[in-house]
């Protein structure tokens, strides 16, 4: 008696309301709820869909979330392709190709960024490298339940130490994941563990320090607008790790440095970078809220002629935006009001979901209320491994601005 086969069983489908479907056709990788009229079948969460338009016509594939507000992420838009191992081992290897040609070798005190997310078509994964060590964060249920054939991808791709895990704030509300820091793979990363940028040494926490350790995304931006301070006394607000004042130092030979922040955890970090790079003698230290900081400076009379502001993401949610506008306004007058005339302020924002024409608009404001005239020097992004899809320009969220202030 010949064998019995089963055909394949297909994915559930998810069928968009009319009208809704013009984006996913546009390769936008999110499927929010509002835009969904039905689910046809019950798929588990994490498992894979298809996503069909009102009038029946396939779409894209992707994985399934019932607890998120992104209910679908896309990942292919070829119907006779799976969402298996071969899809992310591609993904993978189209992704590290692209860094080894921007940044080659990879080392092992070099750092960068080979997975970011949507714009290398793995929404809800990102891959930092810090040397000899991957440092991994997950924002998808999807690719999360994926984890352990991600890390071997990974592992065979590249020489590495050890994965460590990092996770992101509000993934447990958004997306219903229960993450925690830890080791996913192999050795525990030394701390702090030594990255070398634009031939500058600095140590960096990749375990507790912010975001996966060190701020990749204002490579460029910090060689940019060191061009700019030779001779400058520099107000370094929200310094972190100190690289953007260590680079005016030692790349745009600027006269002295007066960091600020608020966790005494970076600024332990940040004394000894300065003293890695030997500029400790150029560098002053201040543990303190940027904004008192600020109002403190101004009213002793201190002035700079140049202020960096690179300060946190300010809303993580849309109905957060006007608050988030207002608090960059409140921090770049203040600024202001400590920066000479023909001064350099570089302003920065990470908040993705502040537009470029909102943050100009927020700096006419500024001038228009200070009544000093604001120059657009160079408006900048987040370094070129951290690529925007023309698909999804959300992946395009980091904005620095070096201004002359007359």
């Amino acid at each position: 008696m010949s064998a019995i086969t089963s055909e394949p069983k297909s994915p559930p489908k998810v069928r968009l309301k009319p009208r809704r479907a013009l984006p996913f056709f546009g390769h936008h990788p999110w499927v929010f709820a509002g835009a969904i009229e039905r689910v046809e079948g019950e798929p588990a969460p994490g498992s894979e869909v298809s996503l069909y338009a009102s009038d029946g016509q396939f779409i894209a594939a992707g994985l399934y979330n019932p607890a998120s507000q992104i209910r679908v992420r896309l990942y292919s838009w070829t119907e006779a392709e799976s969402l298996d191992a071969d899809l992310w081992a591609a993904r993978l290897d189209s992704a590290i190709a692209m860094r080894r040609s921007i940044y080659d070798p990879l080392d092992a005190e070099s750092a960068c960024r080979l997975v970011f997310s949507e714009a290398d078509g793995l929404s809800g994964l990102v891959v930092d490298r810090y040397g000899e060590w991957l440092l991994v964060q997950f924002t998808a249920l999807g690719l999360w339940q994926r984890r352990e054939a991600i890390f071997d991808l990974l592992e065979s791709r590249l020489k590495t130490r050890g994965i460590w895990l990092r996770t992101e704030k509000g993934m447990r509300e958004s997306e219903h994941l229960e993450l925690a820091d830890g080791l996913a793979r192999g050795e525990e990363p030394p701390r702090p563990l030594f990255v070398v940028e634009n031939g500058l040494r600095f140590g960096v926490d990749v375990v507790q320090g912010h975001k996966t350790g060190f701020y990749l995304d204002q490579r460029e931006n910090r060689t940019a607008a060191a061009r700019y301070m030779a001779g400058h006394r520099v107000l370094d607000l929200f310094c972190y790790t100190g690289a953007f004042g260590i680079a005016a130092l030692k790349q745009g030979d600027a006269r002295a440095v007066h960091a600020v922040d608020a966790s005494e955890s970076a600024l332990a970090l940040a004394r000894a970078n300065a003293e890695l790079n030997e500029v400790s003698s150029a560098m002053q230290f201040e543990k303190s809220d940027a904004f008192e900081a600020l109002e403190r400076l101004a009213a002793a009379g201190e002035s700079f002629d140049s202020v960096i502001l690179d300060p946190p993401k300010m809303t993580r949610h849309r109905a957060g935006i006007a608050k988030a506008l207002r608090g960059y306004h409140s921090l770049n007058e203040l600024a202001l009001r400590v920066l000479k005339p023909g001064g350099i302020l570089v302003t920065c924002s990470c908040s993705g979901l502040v537009g470029r024409d909102d943050f100009v608009a927020m700096l006419a404001a500024v001038s228009q209320r200070t009544g000093r005239p604001i120059q657009i020097l160079e408006s900048r992004g987040q370094a070129p491994d951290h690529p925007v899809s023309v698909h999804c320009l959300e992946s395009g969220y980091l904005k620095c601005y070096i201004c002359r202030i007359a």
